[in-house]
């Protein structure tokens, strides 16, 4: 039985042709607050909309009762958009399936060295610069800074840390030493899951003067080491009591998140109640379906 489970065919959970759909017809799942147009985030995509148009085609189901119409499973930001630009039709991906969780919880976010390399291909494919920083929704001068944001990084250190939330900044401070601290630095990086630009100046100021580059090393003369010792203490202090904290409300915290999280299993085990929050509170569902699977990893973990 389980090997017939093995071999049976993966089923795509859309179909594999996109469609135009006019953006009127599109209906939102989840209630899209008037403040989301003031961030960053939406400012972003819609300068990108404008500059090269729609890149993620929208998920979208058949909405119920409506001909014609459907609901809006991922987008509704690229959704408002649209609007906003007064784009009249959007591509749009047919799911299959009315779910909403995978294309919102799985989802791999591009570090900065993606973006980094993203960034130099486009630009070596004809994109000027100003296209870019239209299309990105930052400065040109900030698009400038990316081209030039891995030199002097080793190549070990860019393959331990082309996958991680490496802030640009960071960058800025392991140029400043030499090829084998930086290795040493981005491996402590991944091991304490720190990559704050504060940490990289703490470890930047603890490098040992022959590890630095030429132009460092004048920057940390004129730093006396009593004051760099103090900052690496304050840097410890602050971590110490971050982590007697987290120490102190672990165990209750997560005790009530094992009952909470049990009931809500027992909850989307119940078919008649995930199909009245699938039709009236896709939501609560989509946040349901989060805390219910938010041990998984743990619980791989402990099998293995």
């Amino acid at each position: 039985m389980e090997k017939e489970k093995r071999n049976k065919p993966i089923a795509l959970g859309f179909e594999t042709t996109w469609i135009d759909i006019p953006v009127s017809n599109l209906r939102p799942t989840k209630n899209v607050p008037v403040s989301i147009k003031d961030t960053a985030k939406y400012r972003q995509i819609r300068s990108s909309v404008k500059a090269i148009g729609l890149v993620e085609p929208l998920v979208v189901i058949p909405s119920v009762g409506q001909a014609g119409c459907f609901s809006i499973l991922d987008g509704h930001l690229r959704a408002e958009a649209l609007r906003e630009l007064g784009i009249e039709r959007a591509p749009c991906l047919i799911s299959t399936d009315d779910e909403a969780y995978t294309y919102n919880k799985c989802v791999s976010r591009l570090a900065s060295i993606q973006e980094h390399k993203m960034v130099v291909l486009a630009f070596e494919r004809g994109a000027s610069v100003e296209l870019l920083s239209e299309a990105l929704g930052i400065s040109v001068q900030a698009i400038r800074q990316r081209f030039k944001m891995l030199d002097g990084i080793c190549d070990e250190a860019i393959s331990v840390l082309a996958d991680k939330p490496v802030p640009h900044g960071a960058f800025k401070i392991l140029r400043q030493m030499q090829a084998f601290r930086q290795i040493d630095v981005a491996n402590a990086m991944v091991n304490l899951s720190n990559f704050s630009i504060r940490f990289a100046e703490a470890m930047l100021e603890s490098t040992p003067v022959e590890l630095l580059n030429v132009g460092a090393r004048k920057k940390v003369e004129a730093t006396s080491s009593t004051e760099a010792v103090q900052r690496l203490e304050r840097e410890l202090a602050v971590l110490h009591d971050d982590t007697k904290l987290l120490e102190e409300t672990y165990g209750p915290d997560n005790l009530r998140l094992v009952v909470i999280r049990r009931y809500i299993e027992g909850l989307l085990n119940n078919a008649k109640v995930v199909r009245w929050l699938a039709q009236y509170r896709r939501d609560y569902l989509q946040q349901l379906q989060i805390l219910a699977d938010s041990d998984r990893p743990s619980r791989a973990k402990s099998v293995a």
